[in-house]
């Protein structure tokens, strides 16, 4: 994971002017840029102009990047700076750290939160190669509170009995997945 090929690539294909690979780059970090900001609890125009802030120094950074693969811990420590810069020009108090880093070096923190991120793009990656059947059923169990039985039995037409076993058998299918076998190698 920590040298995902499909990382490197996007880096070189963007680096050569590919505004698709660009994008590409843009909708997978992206949610690492919030997580990170998220620690610092910014109202959410300040999170959307340290976005603008981290991708602009990311044009900027692209050519001299000499490790393509370590873009995501990158994106994740030019957050954090933009997020104590903006912290440190607003307030009139000096801050001195995220409230979750005492004791913890950045460079800790931001690999946490890269891992993290990688974690989850690689479930979402798995999720997507399940049958939409077990994708609304797991969908619907993992939702916040989950959906009731009976709700489940209804909008999926299965019998309420063999719910746990479909559930069973998606996690199942889940945990082959080839995105969820780059998850056990890393």
């Amino acid at each position: 994971m920590r040298n995902d090929p499909s990382v490197v690539d996007l880096v070189t294909r963007a680096r050569d002017g590919d505004k698709s690979a660009w994008d590409e780059l843009v909708e997978r970090y992206a949610p690492l840029v919030w997580s990170v900001c998220r620690r610092y609890r910014l109202a959410q125009a300040d999170v959307d102009d340290i976005g603008q802030s981290v991708w602009l120094r990311l044009i900027e950074h692209l050519p001299g990047l000499r490790e393509p693969a370590a873009l995501p811990g990158w994106i994740a420590t030019t957050t954090q700076r933009e997020c104590f810069r903006l912290l440190r020009a607003t307030s009139k108090v000096e801050p001195v750290e995220s409230a979750e880093s005492y004791d913890v070096p950045v460079h800790a923190i931001a690999e946490e939160e890269v891992l993290r991120h990688e974690q989850q793009t690689v479930l979402r990656r798995a999720f997507a190669e399940l049958s939409k059947k077990c994708q609304l059923l797991l969908g619907m169990l993992m939702q916040d509170p989950p959906a009731p039985y009976d709700e489940i039995s209804v909008r999926l037409e299965l019998p309420m009995g063999s719910i746990g076993p479909n559930r069973a058998r998606c996690l199942n299918r889940l945990r082959q997945t080839p995105a969820m076998a780059l998850l056990r190698e890393s």
